[in-house]
């Protein structure tokens, strides 16, 4: 293939070979062909038939054929790597993600090279074209996202690296002077972002508006969370690449100072002492101390202030402190505040300098590099003037500390809303069931709400999802005991001492919501799945109140035809609360002959002797020991691929929502399932994976 035309010959000679054999009346299985693609000697084949089939096709091809071709192949299920693409189907729809096999290696162009500077600047510009194109429409916005961050990092760099008004800069500084203002643009860029998806309303708003109202849309939503991390990561990396690049800019100033450093460089350290010059070195001198120079400086102060607060705000949001520290999480995650007031102010500083515009004009450059010695001393070489960048930081993160802003004061607003507590109820398991009013209060299926206990702390604010119904005159949620806050909210209204208090006696709750989840979307689908693990069936008690309503109004328009219910609990003692819907459902569903609405089915994953020897005792009854229900409790833990299977078979060529709320171990596999039994035909059945997030 080393021959300029070798490709052409070879397309030539595959396409002879497809005309003879793949697209003649001779093939038998021509039929089972529905696109056939190829590029050059790889072919990618969308077959409608079995594995066996297409193997019969692949060896006839192999064996019947004449001219020295043989073909190796390879299934893909769900996806198959073609080229530099994976290929399969999600949700209905042909997708594509990029693939790097495990043999490849990259032909790097050299950001110094002397290749035209459209032809550097085109380089992330394509690359960013190319994963746009080959990546789902799920992706996209993570996609652009990566791809603006390398475009605006590698063209500033190039600008840092080129711009001759920063060419003394750089006699001083050299390549670190671009890493450093490379990173700070990006950390601007992703301090703009930082703040949007944590703006609830803001993404209320976006939810409800006609554009935002198509699935993939609503599930990208529904990764706020996720997409706040992920800024967040590209905040650390490039902090630490704008550190990093300033600790070593801040040695090689200092280092300019030396006789070693080079007379040019002498002559730049030394602009700035007399009364007329604009300095360019911030170090005046090379025995100054060069961490008091630092920390002594506006950029240094507020550089440590915001390291400060970035570090404690990133090592306090792993997974294992939000769990078992989360008041730690809460409190170093409000040090965003200081956090933006210290980014805004730390260009101020001023630290990297160029030359300025008007002694550019004067300044001949290419001459006067070279005979710095007849600086001041010729009209063509004045000493250069320098001067550093305005602060721009603010223009970035305005509009979203605006945005932040109101969404702070909405919030405040309805804190101060009055909530009527009616009801407390304490069930098994350490689980509180508190059922409040709130005038003006709407909701959906599936949200979820922030609350505040003033009792417990003035400042902490938590989601719990909502357990009623919208049918229902009050709103509730169950909380169970799992951290300091639960803990302490479930002993100031007398659940950990079987105390029942007067509703006056009960402290005071702020409410702040209802909040769209990915819950909420159980009612677009015809079937849907419904997967809870623990107290993370709270999501669903709602969604499955609201089936109940609808199913015993006479106006009943309800579009979805089937659910799927499935809980798994460590214990007995976690169905009963839940019990009695799920028995008031079961009745009603039997009462209208819709007995096939609503399958579920429960699981416990842990047990004793004492209850494995009660329950096969009553084994026979026509109601299950446990629960009460007509559908027995299974015992161990379900095997997923075995129910995703039973499903897929039952629901062929529709599409499927599968919801879940539980660890992440679980989601993941889940995700898995979802993505296997996915049709590879569009017309196939597709699973649709959602998982609950806050």
């Amino acid at each position: 293939m080393g021959s300029p035309v070798a490709c052409t010959l070879a397309n030539l000679y595959v396409a002879g070979f497809e005309q003879k054999y793949v697209f003649s009346s001779r093939n038998k299985f021509i039929g089972h062909i529905v696109q056939y693609h190829r590029f050059v000697d790889d072919v990618f084949v969308v077959w409608a038939g079995t594995e066996c089939t297409f193997v019969g096709f692949v060896s006839a091809l192999n064996d019947e054929n004449d001219m020295n071709l043989r073909f190796t192949w390879k299934v893909g299920t769900p996806m198959l790597e073609f080229l530099d693409v994976e290929v399969g189907v999600e949700d209905g729809k042909v997708v594509t993600k990029g693939y790097r096999k495990p043999t490849a290696c990259n032909s790097l162009l050299h950001f110094r090279s002397y290749h035209p500077e459209h032809v550097k600047r085109a380089v992330p510009y394509g690359q960013f074209l190319r994963l746009r194109r080959i990546n789902p429409e799920e992706r996209d916005f993570e996609v652009i996202w990566l791809g603006l961050n390398a475009y605006l990092f590698i063209d500033t760099f190039i600008w840092y690296d080129k711009a001759d008004s920063y060419f003394y800069t750089r006699i001083i500084l050299g390549s670190t002077l671009a890493w450093a203002r490379a990173s700070a643009m990006c950390l601007n860029f992703n301090c703009m972002l930082i703040l949007l998806p944590v703006c609830r309303n803001f993404l209320s708003l976006l939810r409800g508006t006609s554009a935002c109202c198509r699935a993939d849309l609503r599930r990208l939503l529904d990764k706020n969370v996720t997409f706040h991390r992920l800024v967040g990561y590209m905040i650390t990396l490039h902090a630490a690449i704008h550190i990093i690049a300033h600790f070593i800019n801040m040695e090689r100033y200092h280092m300019s100072q030396s006789a070693e450093a080079g007379e040019l460089c002498n002559i730049l350290v030394n602009i700035g002492n007399q009364s007329n010059e604009n300095y360019l070195n911030p170090i005046r001198g090379y025995n100054k101390n060069i961490i008091m120079e630092v920390f002594v400086s506006v950029a240094g102060i507020t550089g440590f202030v915001i390291t400060l607060a970035l570090v404690l705000i990133v090592t306090s949001s792993t997974e294992l402190i939000r769990r078992l520290f989360y008041e730690v999480f809460w409190y170093t995650h409000n040090m965003f505040i200081i956090f933006f007031i210290g980014l805004v102010i730390h260009g101020a500083g001023q630290v990297v300098r160029g030359q300025t515009p008007q002694s550019m004009a004067l300044h001949n450059l290419t001459y006067c590099k070279d005979h710095y010695y007849e600086w001041g001393e010729t009209t063509q070489c004045p000493v250069p003037q320098f001067s550093g960048n305005k602060p721009v930081t603010w223009k970035w993160v305005f509009f979203p500390t605006v945005l932040y802003t109101c969404e702070r004061v909405i919030r405040f607003w309805r804190s101060k809303q009055e909530v009527v507590i009616t009801k407390v109820i304490t069930h098994s398991s350490n689980v509180l069931e508190i059922q409040m009013k709130k005038r003006g209060f709407s909701m959906e299926p599936g949200q979820y709400i922030f609350l505040q206990c003033p009792a417990v702390s003035w400042l902490e604010w938590h989601p719990f999802t909502l357990t009623s119904a919208p049918e229902e005159q009050f709103l509730s949620v169950h909380v169970r005991a799992v951290g300091d806050w639960t803990q302490d909210l479930l002993t100031q209204y007398g659940a950990s001492r079987n105390q029942s208090l007067e509703p006056w006696q009960l402290p005071r709750l702020a409410v702040d919501g209802p909040y769209g989840s990915a819950a909420t979307n159980v009612f677009h689908y015809n079937v849907s799945v419904c997967i809870a693990a623990g107290i993370g069936v709270t999501p669903f008690a709602s969604v499955l109140k609201s089936i109940w309503y609808k199913c015993c109004s006479s106006s009943n328009n309800l579009g979805l035809k089937k659910v799927y219910f499935y809980w798994l609990c460590r214990d007995t003692h976690s169905f009963e609360w839940f019990a009695d819907l799920l028995i008031s459902l079961e009745e009603q569903m039997s009462e209208q002959g819709k007995t096939d609405f609503l399958s579920y089915h429960l699981f416990l994953t842990g047990w004793d002797d004492n209850q494995a020897a009660h329950i096969a005792f009553h084994c026979d009854n026509d109601l299950d020991v446990i629960t009460g229900l007509r559908h027995k409790t299974n015992f161990g833990r379900p095997n997923w691929n075995k129910e995703f299977r039973y499903i897929a078979d039952r629901h062929s060529g529709t599409s499927i929502g599968v919801f879940f709320c539980g660890p992440k171990s679980l989601s993941k596999k889940l995700n898995s399932m979802c993505r296997l039994h996915s049709s590879s035909d569009p017309r196939g059945v597709h699973f649709h994976y959602n998982k609950e997030s806050f």
